[in-house]
C-alpha cells in the first residue's frame, strides 16, 4: 500500500517543494533589498517551514527532540549526520533561534529558486570542489563572520551524504578551522534519523509515511581540548545514538 501512495503522491509533492522555492525567491529578494538581513531570514525562516510541510504530503513524521537549553547570545557550532538535502530545512527551521550558518558546494550557488539566493545573501561559505585550497580560507571567513556576530555554523563533517544512512568517518580539517576561528563556541552534536529512507529511490518516487527525527545530543565546551579530540566526541554521541557505535579494536 506504501508503494501505490508514494507513486500517488510524489508528484503532487514535488509541485508543491517547487513552487515553495519559486514564490519564496522574489519575497527574498524583496525583503533583502528594502528590509534587510532580519527581515531576510525571516523569510528564510518561514520558506523552511513550508518545505518540511512538503514532507508531510508523503505521510513523513517529523520530529524534533532537543531538551538542553541552549544560549542564544553565543556561538554555537552543531556537529551533525547528513543523510540527505533533506536534512537542511530540519536544522535551519528548528534551530533558527541559533541562526545556523552552513557550509555548501559552490555549484549550489546558482540557479537553484531560494535555495542558491539564501546561500548567498546568508553568508555561507561556498566551496568550490576543484579548488581544495579555496575551502579552508572560505571556512575561515564563515567562522570569522559568526564568531563576531554570535552567529552558529551548522557542520556535515562526513562531507557528503550518506545514501544508506551509515555514517561515515569525520573529516578534521573544517571543524577544526572554525574551532580556531570561533574559541570560545559551544559544541552540540546532532543526530539525524531516517531522512535517507524518504527518497531512498532517488526523486520519483519518493517513500510514504516514513519518519524523520533531528535529536539534540548533549552540548560540551571546549575547554582547550584538540580538535580532534572534539570532534571525535561529536561523532561517538552521533554513533552511539543512531546505534552505530564502532567495535573496539
Amino acid at each position: 500500500m506504501k508503494k501505490i501512495l508514494a507513486y500517488i503522491y510524489t508528484p503532487l509533492y514535488w509541485i508543491y517543494f517547487v513552487l515553495c522555492l519559486v514564490l519564496f525567491q522574489p519575497i527574498q529578494w524583496i525583503t533583502f533589498n528594502v528590509f534587510g538581513y532580519n527581515a531576510h531570514k525571516k523569510v528564510v525562516d518561514i520558506l523552511n517551514w513550508f518545505l518540511l510541510s512538503a514532507y508531510r504530503v508523503m505521510g513523513t513524521g517529523l520530529h524534533y527532540i532537543n531538551p538542553y537549553n541552549l544560549p542564544k547570545d553565543q556561538s554555537l557550532v552543531f556537529v551533525s549526520n547528513h543523510q540527505s538535502m533533506y536534512d537542511i530545512p530540519g536544522l535551519i527551521w528548528y534551530l533558527r533561534k541559533y541562526n545556523p550558518k552552513f557550509v555548501a558546494k559552490k555549484e549550489l550557488g546558482k540557479g537553484i529558486p531560494s535555495i542558491s539566493y539564501n546561500l548567498k545573501k546568508s553568508g555561507a561559505a561556498m566551496i568550490d570542489r576543484s579548488k581544495p585550497e579555496q575551502a579552508l580560507p572560505e571556512i575561515e571567513r564563515l567562522g570569522k563572520f559568526a564568531q563576531s556576530n554570535k552567529y552558529s555554523v551548522a557542520l556535515f563533517p562526513e562531507g557528503t551524504r550518506s545514501k544508506t544512512g551509515i555514517l561515515k568517518p569525520f573529516a578534521l580539517k573544517g571543524f577544526a578551522k572554525f574551532l580556531e576561528c570561533m574559541p570560545n563556541a559551544l559544541i552540540v552534536p546532532v543526530a539525524i534519523h531516517n531522512s535517507w529512507k524518504f527518497n531512498q529511490h532517488g526523486g520519483f518516487p519518493m517513500n510514504f509515511g516514513e519518519d524523520i527525527t533531528w535529536k539534540v545530543l548533549e552540548p560540551f565546551a571546549q575547554n582547550g581540548e584538540s580538535a580532534s579530540n572534539l570532534l571525535r566526541k561529536a561523532e561517538n554521541a552521533i554513533r552511539q545514538d543512531l546505534g552505530q557505535v564502532l567495535p573496539k579494536p
